[in-house]
């Protein structure tokens, strides 16, 4: 049965962001990069071009560093090498149709020796629990090393740096990675943040890498090409925020003078982030979902009508569904993912999934 009269399917105009429908594909993880000189395979192209039906597309996440990089396979945007892979990439997105921003991605403590060559760095020396992949199969987390003052400077100009490479590869515009427990959300939470000098102790100096690395980013390649995601109150990777409304009111308040491209909200947890955030925020917003199970087309069709957000972004349906918008609009059966197939490795669970 034909549903293209679903929200989801109806164009958006905002004041900096215009897409042909409400669909955002979120960014994932894939681990295809060449792991030693961080640039992406030939058939990242392929990719993302099969997607381009989306309304945007967020790449996986991509390190504006060398510390930035969490495991195996995992893209850089630091160097010629990479730049020049990534515009392959966007210009087979541009050449279907498609609208791509790079997401730029600095994991903090949730890398290895293994991976890096030497400890990660993070807010504060505070290990996290469990395991993480290497190229040694999983290692225990180590015991990040704080970051000195200036080095938290220099990784602020390394996102910016990273952001002007974004857009010479081509990308439409930058998201700035500030959920799931990863660097910035590492600098925003309490238990993770002990610091003593400017960027620790009081809520806004949690706030501060945040506001400044959206500042650093925004000057480099304009509002109008930077977006940010957060997630507020998920305690992934350890995350514990003991006041997720006072932060990410704080923090949105901070960032709305910019006038970004788009705010990026992942609910989960207990604080309905949705909801109370929405107000504060006057330029488009893209929601996601980030729960055992994918978001549903009813269920995305559901905060649209709701006015919650503006877009909504599904993550593993468009693992298996390159033409998920197609498949919305038409009602077609979803394909399952290959969850054996989802990180590292080749065309396989890749770009072999059928479209209609």
């Amino acid at each position: 049965m034909a549903t293209t009269t679903s929200p989801l399917l109806q164009p958006h105009r905002g004041a900096h962001l215009s897409l042909p429908n409400r669909i955002a594909m979120a960014p994932m993880t894939r681990g295809r990069a060449d792991d030693r000189t961080g640039v992406p395979a030939a058939i990242t192209g392929d990719y993302y071009a099969q997607r381009a039906a989306a309304g945007l597309i967020v790449s996986e996440g991509i390190w504006p560093n060398r510390l930035g990089k969490g495991g195996p396979g995992i893209p850089g945007l630091v160097t010629d090498q990479q730049v020049a892979g990534w515009r392959q990439v966007t210009d087979a997105v541009h050449a279907s149709g498609g609208r791509i921003f790079a997401q730029l991605w600095h994991v903090g403590r949730m890398s290895h020796p293994r991976t890096l060559g030497e400890p990660p760095v993070a807010p504060s020396a505070r290990t996290v629990s469990g395991t993480i992949f290497t190229a040694d199969g999983w290692l225990d987390h180590v015991t990040p090393r704080a970051m000195a003052t200036a080095e938290v400077d220099a990784t602020i100009r390394d996102f910016a740096v990273a952001a002007r490479n974004a857009i010479l590869a081509g990308f439409d515009g930058v998201e700035l990675h500030g959920a799931n427990g990863y660097l910035i959300q590492q600098f925003l939470a309490e238990n993770t943040n002990l610091r003593g000098d400017g960027y620790g102790g009081s809520r806004s100096g949690r706030l501060r890498l945040a506001v400044e690395v959206v500042e650093a980013m925004v000057a480099e390649v304009g509002a109008d090409r930077v977006g940010l995601r957060i997630s507020p109150d998920n305690p992934e990777n350890d995350i514990a925020e003991q006041d997720p409304q006072s932060t990410y009111r704080a923090l949105v308040d901070a960032i709305e003078p910019f006038g970004l491209a788009y705010l990026h909200i992942v609910e989960r947890g207990n604080y309905p982030a949705l909801a109370d955030l929405r107000p504060r925020w006057s330029g488009t917003l893209i929601a996601n979902f980030n729960g055992p199970e994918p978001t549903t087309q009813p269920a995305g069709e559901r905060v649209l009508q709701s006015g919650l957000a503006d877009v909504m972004s599904f993550g593993r349906l468009f693992i298996s569904n390159p033409d998920l918008p197609v498949k919305f609009a038409t009602g077609r059966s979803l394909t399952p993912v290959d969850n054996d197939r989802v990180y590292g490795g080749g065309a396989e669970g890749y770009i072999d999934y059928p479209r209609s």
